[in-house]
């Protein structure tokens, strides 16, 4: 599988900073392990995920949930009006019902990111702030 990177922390074309080496996987990305898994040229594969993403929400307007096997379940949830309260004055504020989506893993994906979260904590990683400052004298 090809790993999603981006050289010298840059982010998007925002110019926004991530920490670490934690970027946000983006279309163009997938257009791009897309292309170098089946062979595919950029404009081919560019057509294949959009179809896809379009089919996913087209199925997930029109009939509420999408499951797919070893993925997860994407589901529209109505939630109810509510008061809520405005965090500058303290105010509260009537807030309409809406329609969310939520995305429930399935069992391979949970498995996968469980594995990939042992793995990170057996390499304790140091922030690179603290690795490189210098030890001050306690006067």
């Amino acid at each position: 599988m090809p790993r999603f990177f981006r050289p010298e922390g840059r982010g998007r074309r925002s110019g926004r900073q991530f920490p670490g080496e934690i970027f946000p996987v983006t279309k163009l990305d997938i257009i791009r392990a897309v292309c170098e898994r089946l062979d595919m040229t950029k404009p081919e594969a560019a057509k294949l995920v959009q179809a896809t993403f379009d089919a996913l929400t087209d199925s997930l307007v029109q009939e509420g949930r999408v499951e797919l096997r070893n993925f997860g379940v994407f589901q529209i949830k109505r939630r109810e009006a509510r008061l809520g309260r405005n965090p500058r004055t303290g105010e509260a504020v009537p807030v309409a019902p809406k329609c969310t989506v939520t995305f429930k893993p399935g069992k391979e994906m949970e498995l996968r990111v469980r594995q990939r979260d042992a793995t990170s904590a057996q390499t304790p990683q140091i922030p690179a702030a603290t690795a490189a400052a210098p030890e001050r004298s306690p006067n």
